[in-house]
């Protein structure tokens, strides 16, 4: 692939906080970033050249962005995959369709995983009411259930403590199709995040341990310390022949637990994710500047880390502290994503501390 030239227009998918980091990063590189997204208020368009306010439905508006763009890119993976199919050849897109219709069904993720030699927790499909009960047998409690589509940052999920009740669940997820997992009993939750370029290179961050407080992140912190390292391995294996087998360009994440019986295959990520925000000042590279340079086929940077420890803390809803408290800490790199308004579980932004 030939490089992507400087003053080049990239096109990003989604308005939000990946959006605009990634729009940042390009940037810096001499690129301008255009965004498309169905809100009006968007945080990435504020730092981009252009916007297109639209639904992902309106081919009209979509095919006018495409025609703009000399590259096209998505911050996350809800973006409806089939309007998506009638621009390609209007401009690259990258990382493709594929990456987005396994991500999105969570059965069909946890097979594809399977498939390549993961191992998942166990579940059981659940496509109307009549099939939950026999579900939640079939994987034991507890259990969580999970909508198949559209599910983030803890949403879209209940536990199930005993098989009873089950209509105020299916009631509360939508009356939708449901995957059934089994709880899965392990000590720590790690990431691997990976950026494989137009060539075929893969590059690897170093994993953090991930902390989740209601289903939303919380910490990440770099080293993961001596059971996830032991794991890391096998963990990247997966991830590897995950995006070999989709040709992925850009970044990826893979989601796992470190349980006693080894990696556990949570969920895929199709792009940059909230648990890699510290290489922005941890790593040589960021994920956001390393995205870049994939999908515009420049070389991988690297990405080794910074400091000897590295802690990101995200700053969610109306707890967030003052400015000038968060600035006071000489080791704090703060960035604020400029949404308006605070509420229960909105992530407004997140601190990265290096220890050296």
């Amino acid at each position: 692939m030939t490089p992507l030239p400087p003053g080049s227009t990239i096109g990003i998918l989604g308005g939000g906080q990946l959006g605009r980091m990634m729009a940042v990063a390009a940037a810096q590189l001499g690129y301008r970033c255009h965004i498309y997204a169905p809100e009006q208020e968007s945080v990435a368009a504020e730092v981009s050249a252009a916007f297109t306010c639209a639904g992902y439905d309106d081919l009209t508006a979509l095919e006018a962005f495409a025609k703009s763009c000399d590259i096209i890119t998505y911050e996350f993976e809800n973006v409806p995959a089939p309007p998506l199919k009638k621009i390609i050849g209007k401009a690259a897109l990258r990382p493709g369709v594929a990456p987005l219709e396994i991500s999105q069904d969570r059965a069909a993720e946890k097979k594809f995983a399977e498939t390549h030699g993961g191992k998942a927790a166990a579940f059981a499909l659940v496509k109307n009411f009549n099939q939950l009960a026999a579900a939640i047998e079939q994987v034991g409690t507890p259990a969580i259930a999970k909508t198949v589509r559209m599910g983030y940052d803890g949403k879209g999920q209940a536990r199930i403590r005993r098989a009873s009740n089950l209509e105020h669940i299916w009631h509360d997820l939508g009356r939708q199709p449901l995957v059934v997992e089994a709880l899965v009993e392990f000590d720590a939750e790690f990431s691997v995040i990976l950026v494989r370029g137009a060539d075929g290179e893969i590059r690897y961050w170093d994993s953090a341990r991930n902390n989740h407080e209601g289903g939303i992140l919380t910490q990440s912190t770099v080293p993961a310390g001596p059971l996830v390292e032991s794991q890391i391995a096998k963990a990247r294996i997966l991830a590897s022949k995950i995006a070999e087998a989709l040709d992925y360009v850009g970044v990826m994440t893979c989601e796992f637990f470190a349980s006693k019986a080894g990696p556990v295959f949570n969920e895929m990520a199709p792009r940059v994710h909230n648990s890699g925000h510290w290489t922005i000042e941890g790593a040589v590279t960021s994920q956001f500047e390393n995205h870049i340079r994939a999908i515009c086929g420049l070389p991988l940077g690297d990405t080794s880390v910074t400091a000897e420890r590295v802690e990101m803390h995200n700053l969610i809803g109306t707890g967030t502290p003052e400015m000038a408290k968060l600035l006071s800490d000489s080791a704090a790199h703060v960035h604020i994503y400029g949404k308006g308004q605070a509420k229960p579980g909105r992530k407004m932004g997140h601190v990265t501390r290096l220890y050296r």
